[in-house]
């Protein structure tokens, strides 16, 4: 078992680990969660639910000691390790991905040199009945029996096997970590998590940044070798594929569900029925006994029933519907101009960057109509091609786009162009024409932005909201081929399955580049694969794909 060496100190089974005691969080006169208790035990994997804004994030911060509620407690054993990986972060400049990730073992690197250094001070005083020399002796003793009792291991097998694991080749390994961009220091934050075996696993949108293979192995890691996970995240089948529990937050409370994801969806729409005839119930009920006290406030004989009746409306506690069911919403992408048969194709293309190859002698065909998909490990080439196919990069070979193409490209980073200084509704109206002109709150409203949401400045917006306004934006555009680059990063699952069934309906051509399997499954017909300086062509689903792939491993394991 991977790295099973660490914390074997901690002796005390931790039953009920963490205990969220009646906490609250309030600020400028809004309450986003109240009276949220709930424990969390050794060996459960919880899946934190709901949606973008309801406050998952701050109650992950909270757990992890990071932010404090405005009332209540969280509570954990003084031995308990936590550890906590948020959505942004940053490593040190100044030293290697190696360097960086052995952090992990501070803790008994530091034990070690503590007792060499006491044992140095006993190797050269002579005082040897004073009361200072016992208690080194005794220091040493307890330093000892606890360094001892954890497994000899070889910590840089270890660093390698996390590394290698998540993606990282080994001449990776001495690059200096301000060479890799944001997601790559996620992944070496997410191996020091690893390799420290906390207790408890905080993982905020974990996947974001890591290609089908780093998950994979991420989901083997949790499942086999982790203790306690609470993870927020907007991969389906991730979070279906690691988890035991789903806590969902929305409309400022919680609610607790000892089942995985797939199974916690078909609760939830059974609560929200009977909410919703509980709701419809109480509603008669109000509209009767309204009619009755309009019709007899008046009529002496009738004044007692009449009060009561009134009291009864005062004291009544409201029931409500949590969230609005948006599942009946259909969007539309504009119909698309007629295109050539063949929008890209791709003819022994190579691209490289000085002596480093990013791919060679690639050859593609995608048809009008076609959706595919490009996959592979971060670094293969998937973007670059991207990049070749929008004339953004030199290259060599030929590469031809066909007759009357009008691409819409959705980048990673185009939630991030968007101007922070508009509302969400200028931000549209800027751009829309014509008809759509009169439903733009139509629009918005489709994608969540609701009520005041739409006078909300786009800097205030959280990352999901504003993915979700740049995808409105190139819903406006009549297009015949569109290119998305990861589009699902922090779009949370009703917003996914609304865009999704928009692309299965768009009758145009669609490359898109993902790693989220649920999200390609049943819209992409075709797989591109990057790997090994080739760029590969499957003439199949995403599932089939990943059939082939498990083969594949195992050939290169039997090798």
């Amino acid at each position: 078992m991977i790295l099973n060496y660490i914390c074997r100190f901690i002796l005390k089974s931790l039953a009920h680990m963490i205990t969220v005691n009646d906490i609250a969080v309030e600020f400028g006169g809004t309450t986003l969660f109240s009276d949220v208790t709930f424990a969390v035990n050794e060996t459960d994997k919880i899946a934190l639910m709901g949606k973008n804004g309801a406050g998952k994030s701050t109650l992950l911060k909270i757990v992890a000691g990071q932010n404090k509620p405005t009332r209540g407690a969280v509570s954990a054993p003084k031995e308990a390790v936590i550890a906590y990986l948020p959505q942004h972060l940053l490593t040190q400049d100044d030293v290697t991905v190696f360097e960086e990730t052995s952090k992990a073992f501070a803790e008994i690197f530091s034990m070690k040199e503590e007792i060499d250094a006491l044992n140095e001070q006993l190797t050269v005083r002579t005082d040897y009945e004073s009361d200072d020399y016992m208690k080194l002796i005794e220091r040493v003793s307890e330093l000892s029996e606890k360094f001892y009792s954890i497994e000899e291991i070889n910590y840089e097998a270890e660093v390698e096997k996390v590394l290698k694991g998540l993606g990282f080749e080994r001449e990776d390994f001495h690059r200096p970590t301000s060479e890799f961009s944001g997601g790559w220091r996620m992944r070496i934050e997410l191996a020091k998590i690893l390799l420290k075996k906390p207790d408890l696993i905080l993982l905020d949108e974990p996947t974001n940044h890591l290609d089908m293979d780093s998950i994979q192995w991420l989901e083997d890691f949790l499942l086999n070798q982790a203790k306690a996970v609470m993870v927020i995240s907007h991969d389906r089948a991730f979070v279906d594929n690691i988890t035991n529990r789903t806590i969902e937050v929305t409309m400022g409370r919680i609610y607790d569900y000892r089942a995985k994801y797939s199974h916690y969806l078909e609760l939830r729409k059974e609560r929200r029925a009977h909410q919703q005839k509980a709701y419809e119930e109480q509603q008669k009920m109000i509209a009767e006994t309204t009619e009755f006290i309009e019709r007899f406030k008046g009529t002496y004989s009738k004044t007692l029933q009449v009060q009561s009746r009134v009291k009864m409306l005062e004291k009544l506690e409201l029931v409500e519907v949590d969230e609005v069911d948006t599942s009946a919403l259909r969007l539309k992408f504009p119909p698309s101009p007629r295109s050539g048969q063949y929008p890209v194709v791709v003819e022994h293309l190579s691209k490289k960057y000085d002596d480093h190859v990013v791919f060679k002698d690639a050859n593609m065909v995608i048809e009008r109509g076609q959706k595919v998909a490009f996959v592979g490990k971060n670094g293969e080439g998937k973007s670059t091609m991207i990049k070749a196919i929008m004339n953004e990069i030199d290259f060599e070979g030929k590469l031809e786009i066909g007759h009357n193409v009008q691409v819409g490209y959705f980048a990673q980073n185009q939630a991030a162009l968007l101007d922070g200084d508009l509302t969400v509704f200028e931000t549209i109206d800027r751009i829309a024409v014509g008809e759509i002109r009169t439903k733009i709150k139509d629009l918005l409203g489709a994608f969540m932005f609701g009520g005041d949401d739409v006078h909300k400045k786009v800097k205030v917006l959280s990352g999901g909201e504003r993915t979700r306004l740049a995808m409105i934006k190139l819903l406006l555009e009549p297009v015949n081929v569109l290119i998305l680059d990861e589009p699902t990063n922090h779009l949370d699952m009703k917003t996914k399955d609304i865009i999704k069934d928009a692309l299965k309906d768009f009758d145009g051509t669609l490359i898109l580049v993902s790693h989220d399997r649920d999200f390609l499954d049943g819209l992409v017909t075709k797989v591109f694969e990057f790997g090994n300086k080739r760029v590969r062509e499957h003439f199949e689903d995403i599932k089939g794909f990943l059939e082939y792939k498990k083969m594949e491993n195992l050939k290169e394991i039997e090798k």
